[in-house]
């Protein structure tokens, strides 16, 4: 390794994924959200880039650790009995494995992830 292998994401020129949640998981709104995964580990279990989601509301059910760092905007992030943590700007984070919601971006969110997915 050298150098040459460290992926700066400033300098990445990584082709945007456009998706949006099943249907079946979005609760309000038009979530159409855009991926730039910038790294993908050798084993497969760790991917890492650039988030961004429009306003919306859809269901979540995590099978991986992800840490976040929201540079832009505003989401909500609800667990399964409704309690409520609203992410902004600055924030930084870890969304364990198992969690299960509902994340809501209320002004167009851009963040930062990391995730490392456990094999079983």
């Amino acid at each position: 390794m050298s150098i040459q292998d460290i992926v700066d994401f400033s300098q990445a020129n990584t082709a945007p994924e456009r998706y949006r949640p099943g249907a079946e998981k979005i609760l309000k709104g038009d979530p159409e959200q855009t991926l730039y995964n910038h790294y993908n580990s050798p084993c497969g279990q760790m991917n890492a880039g650039v988030w961004e989601g429009e306003v919306g509301q859809w269901k979540v059910n995590y099978t991986e650790h992800e840490y976040c760092e929201i540079v832009q905007g505003v989401s909500v992030l609800r667990d399964d009995q409704g309690n409520a943590k609203t992410l902004r700007a600055g924030d930084r984070f870890v969304i364990p494995a198992g969690f299960t919601g509902t994340w809501e971006v209320l002004e167009p969110c851009r963040k930062i992830y990391v995730v490392f997915e456990q094999k079983a």
